[in-house]
């Protein structure tokens, strides 16, 4: 076990932001929330998941809802607690740690205000090693454990508390009553034993959020390319420089969905890529190529400070540039790919990896 203080704050959410691949909504608001619980109450303690005891109860806890809500309608901290304390009482266990659903977003930082503010540790992994914007995809679900009880608070005061027959009913019932309470609420979903936790989990992905954000960060102060150092981080290609010339972007059915269009600079000038998004990026290509699609990560960076871009933060004019990273194995699967892949959203394509897809890169 460490214990996590600001500054490793500062540099997890830098990191959650890029494995966020746009969305699990703007981990500034959580990174806040969780500097503030540790100067109100002290580091919060951060365990690896080979340090929970078998038989331990471990619940992680997560905002659900369309990013662009959680802008005007930022959490207090007290639905988070709600959620647990009612979970606690539906389980009739004490919950002896907390963990992220996904490791992006402000997903990755909200469980540790919740930890800091309660006195549990976080679990050091994740069930996505990135982030989705369905209940269902996450590799706990993948390993089969069961997505409720759930419960969902919002900020006046409900809570919901679920029993559904799959994921697929939890997250049709769920994001139904989470446009009834506001368009966002927190969660405390996948109530799980440390066993389980061993199993399904993604090891280690705040560690490697923290990585990323010390990366990009020391980089600037050395003076090297903070992108060329982050791919090297991450084994991820580069995919297209240009500018957003144009955004479309609209909140539906408890989603942040729509396309964004980027002109080509430099070695990409006069061609132009656009990037497909329900809240986290899908699928990124030019007028001719399949750049990078899900479920392998798309993220994109500011070209000047390599600090990555969200959804609701890409603006007009910006100077961006894609990179594509390979997802966890566990996506890979034909079950993670029918669950996370791109015929799942609608799109008419075979899985390809993107090492694959971009191969000339390494000729």
């Amino acid at each position: 076990m460490r214990y996590l203080g600001i500054e490793e704050i500062e540099n997890i959410a830098i990191g959650a932001a890029l494995l966020g691949t746009g969305g699990g909504g703007d981990p500034y608001i959580g990174k806040i929330m969780a500097i503030q619980a540790i100067e109100e109450f002290g580091p919060i303690p951060l365990l690896d998941i080979t340090e929970l005891e078998d038989d331990d109860i471990v619940v992680p806890s997560a905002m659900m809802g369309a990013p662009t809500v959680m802008v005007e309608k930022i959490p207090s901290g007290e639905e988070a607690l709600a959620s647990f304390k009612a979970l606690e009482k539906v389980l009739n266990k004490k919950i002896k740690a907390t963990m992220p659903i996904e490791a992006g977003g402000v997903n990755s930082l909200l469980p540790l205000a919740l930890a800091a503010r309660i006195g549990l540790p976080v679990v050091d992994g994740d069930g996505m090693g990135r982030a989705f914007p369905e209940l269902q995809m996450v590799t706990f679900y993948l390993e089969g454990v069961s997505t409720t009880p759930l419960v969902l608070a919002d900020e006046k005061g409900n809570n919901l508390v679920l029993n559904t027959i799959d994921g697929l009913w939890a997250e049709k019932i769920a994001r139904s009553a989470t446009m009834v309470m506001g368009g966002s609420v927190m969660n405390a979903i996948y109530p799980m034993t440390g066993r389980q936790v061993k199993q399904s989990a993604i090891y280690r992905t705040l560690t490697l959020e923290e990585k990323i954000g010390r990366t990009i960060r020391e980089a600037k102060s050395n003076g090297l390319n903070a992108i060329d150092e982050v791919l090297t981080l991450l084994n991820g290609f580069k995919l297209f420089t240009g500018k957003i010339v144009d955004i479309d972007r609209q909140t539906d059915g408890g989603f942040v969905k729509g396309q964004a269009k980027i002109s080509g600079l430099d070695s990409n000038k006069g061609e132009n890529a656009y990037i497909n998004f329900q809240n986290e990026h899908l699928i990124a290509k030019t007028d001719s190529n399949i750049l990078c699609m899900t479920p392998d990560l798309i993220t994109v960076l500011d070209s000047e400070t390599a600090l990555p871009i969200t959804t609701e933060g890409m603006r007009y004019g910006s100077r961006v540039t894609l990179i594509g990273i390979p997802c966890d194995e566990k996506w890979r699967t034909p079950k993670g790919i029918e669950v996370a892949g791109p015929r799942y959203f609608g799109y008419d394509y075979d899985f390809i990896p993107v090492e694959k897809l971009n191969e000339r890169n390494d000729q």
